[in-house]
């Protein structure tokens, strides 16, 4: 089964139970300072599951692209990849948990795992996968919330109906399998909140239980991963396919927990890991969404994937020239700082493998031919890919990256073959200057009959992952936007000032990105010259007048095409479903006078644009390639 069909059949499962399709949202989330990249579904859905209500019902099933730039170091293996499609279905809300639902109405624990369940053994609407592989995980509970006896129940039920033994075993790290199929985990393993652990969540922040389902390859037990094996065990048995969080709980004053009257369904699953377990095959990589890749990359470095040397360094270009090919298709570029530093790390991360695989650095028209092949086996599950129009835009960015990259790497061999005495600290800094990694070193100094410590290179890298990990701390918290009444506002200035800009510039000019934060405002737009002082003063002065004119702001949920219609504007406008959440912008109460601004946004906003005060634009900055960059602050 090829991973388009999956796709298709999981989007059509969950529609026929009364659920609409939603759009993918960006990989870098608009007007969201707290994360780097959507590294799950529910982050663009973080608004509605704590109430908003959302333009599509309560129903909702997407695919959602994700990068997530923490598992970097872990790609190489099977089954770790920094690019990945989420598979994801929502019940916002459970207003009538015990009465009949209709077909729209919200659901939980009675529907969810049954659904699930059906979608991955049934031959005819889901996967077809032998019930008799499938392993699952509840909460085990702990003082202070129960153990999630219904989803047991409900999952002995499932099994018992395919005549499997439904045992349960609680700590099975210790006791191992035991003939199980239920397995208990805590709040590690099988509790979500926003804060993690139970004892780590804010009161009022809501949380709850999830269950996992895995996937048995039937491999040998590697003793290196411990005495038992069991679900969650990383000696490669068993692999994650799915996981349903219960938003069920709400943290009280005193510590305790208390049931929320309105309950949430998130679910989500990886396809490249549906995928492998649908192909029995425990190598994503083996995948149709890799194996055009691999194939490339074998044609590119003359090498073959089947040779198990290899396999990690072809594991890494390929994940990490795709995850760099969707970063730069919307819209990040290299750079020292945030995402772009990212897309830089992969890119250089995949030169240095090839180097490795090859000997030398490959001319850069070889990763353009892998990223052809990355095109061209996405084309098939993102239709918002146009093949040449990409490659026009890729082209120049890899060229320059890998180009600059070359130079680097030839100071870092020139450093190589000057020094005589090669300690780990200058391993570290060959690492973290030129992108070397330590395998290299380690290589070209053995050549000159030397050798280097691994153990003084990771004590300094040690040092340096507890620095970087204490500086972006608050950029990893899950993607949750800041709600704070600075950010608030300066939500609502972007709206004001992408509609000055387009008043003073002209109505071709338009948002293609923003970050908020309670200190400024940033917003990126097109535009082909730095911007006069007059400009400038005369954006300010439009964005301060509509301010002092208190102009109300509110929300409609319209159809979008209407939205359209009416000439409002936004980022990724075409990604947005049959409806639209529309922010308008005046005209005060009694007049006949137009909207000021009219525009696709998830909010939230002020009610009155006075509670802004005051804005001034504080920097310009030029992004390159007909992109500009100005610096706000509010208040």
């Amino acid at each position: 089964m090829k991973a388009e069909q999956i796709l298709n059949r999981y989007i059509t499962f969950f529609e026929e139970k009364g659920h609409h399709r939603i759009a993918n949202s960006p990989l870098v989330l608009v007007n969201d300072p707290t994360t780097l990249f959507t590294s799950s579904g529910m982050q663009a859905l973080i608004p509605y599951l704590l109430g908003e209500v959302h333009p599509a019902g309560n129903r909702l099933v997407n695919v959602q692209n994700c990068i997530r730039s923490q598992d970097i170091e872990e790609v190489g293996d099977n089954r770790h990849t920094t690019f990945f499609r989420m598979l994801g279905n929502w019940s916002l809300g459970d207003p009538a948990r015990n009465a009949s639902h209709s077909d729209a109405g919200g659901y939980f624990k009675e529907k969810q795992l049954p659904w699930f369940f059906e979608f991955l053994t049934d031959n005819e609407k889901g996967l077809g996968l032998d019930p008799q592989r499938l392993y699952v995980t509840v909460f085990a509970g702990n003082d202070q919330v129960p153990r999630d006896e219904e989803s047991i129940r409900i999952w002995k039920n499932l099994f018992n109906e395919q005549e499997i033994t439904a045992e349960v075993i609680d700590d099975a790290e210790s006791n191992g399998m035991q003939d199980g199929r239920i397995f208990t985990y805590g709040v590690t393993k099988n509790w979500w909140s926003r804060s993690g652990v139970p004892d780590n969540m804010p009161v009022g922040e809501p949380g709850g239980p999830d269950s996992e389902v895995f996937y048995d390859f039937g491999t040998p037990h590697d003793e290196a991963f411990g005495e038992h094996c069991h679900p969650n065990c990383d000696c490669g048995r068993f692999m994650e396919i799915g996981n349903s969080v219960f938003m069920q709980y709400q943290k009280q004053s005193d510590g305790s927990f208390k049931e929320l009257p309105q309950k949430n369904v998130d679910f989500g699953g990886g396809l490249e890991r549906l995928a492998a377990a649908k192909n029995h095959n425990p190598d994503v990589f083996t995948t149709d969404l890799y194996s055009n890749i691999v194939a490339t990359i074998e044609e590119v470095t003359g090498k073959s994937y089947a040779d198990h040397k290899v396999q990690a360094h072809m594991r890494v270009i390929a994940d990490h020239l795709k995850a760099a090919t969707f970063l730069m298709i919307d819209g990040v570029v290299p750079s020292n700082k945030e995402q772009g530093y990212v897309l830089r790390r992969l890119l250089r991360r995949a030169a240095v493998k090839m180097h490795q695989l090859k000997g030398s650095l490959p001319p850069v028209s070889a990763f353009q031919t892998i990223i052809d092949a990355v095109l061209e086996t996405e084309v098939r599950l993102d239709e918002r890919i146009n093949q040449d129009k990409e490659r026009e835009h890729i082209s120049p960015l890899l060229d320059e990256e890998l180009s600059k990259f070359a130079k680097s790497l030839d100071m870092g061999l020139k450093i190589l073959e000057k020094t005589e005495s090669i300690s780990g600290k200058v391993a570290f800094d060959l690492f973290q200057t030129y992108g070397f990694p330590f395998e290299i070193t380690e290589e070209l100094v053995k050549q000159k009959g030397k050798s280097v410590s691994f153990e003084e290179f990771n004590a300094e890298y040690s040092k340096h992952k507890e620095l970087s990990k204490t500086a972006s701390s608050g950029m990893f918290k899950g993607g949750l936007a800041d709600q704070s009444e600075a950010t608030i506002m300066g939500h609502t200035a972007t709206h004001l000032l992408h509609q000055a800009l387009r008043d003073v510039l002209g109505s071709h000019v338009h948002q293609s990105g923003s970050n908020i934060t309670s200190e400024r405002v940033r917003f990126d737009f097109n535009f082909d010259r730095k911007l006069t002082e007059e400009e400038i003063k005369q954006v300010e002065a439009i964005v301060n007048e509509k301010i002092k004119a208190n102009l109300p702001v509110h929300f409609e949920l319209i159809p979008t095409k209407e939205a359209h219609d009416m000439g409002a504007i936004g980022l990724f406008m075409d990604t947005y479903g049959e409806k639209s959440k529309i922010y308008f912008i005046g005209p005060k109460e009694g007049s006949n006078d137009k909207p000021y601004s009219i525009e696709f946004c998830g909010g939230p906003h002020v009610d009155f644009t006075g509670e802004l005060k005051s804005f001034k634009i504080i920097k310009q900055d030029n992004l390159g390639k007909g992109l500009k960059r100005l610096y706000g602050i509010v208040g």
